[in-house]
């Protein structure tokens, strides 16, 4: 996530860490259809 949109808030990084895998495999295909930290930050408020 850094390589791609810079430093992640520390908000965003332990919400990241408390998910269970299932969810972070969503979110490593979610990912690729990413084109901004906005849609990092709207997929985390869905979830």
């Amino acid at each position: 996530m850094t390589k791609r949109f810079g430093e992640l808030s520390k908000e965003m990084c332990s919400s990241i860490s408390g998910f269970p895998l299932p969810i972070l495999e969503d979110l490593s295909e979610a990912v690729l259809d990413f084109t901004s930290l906005a849609d990092l930050q709207a997929w985390l408020v869905a979830r």
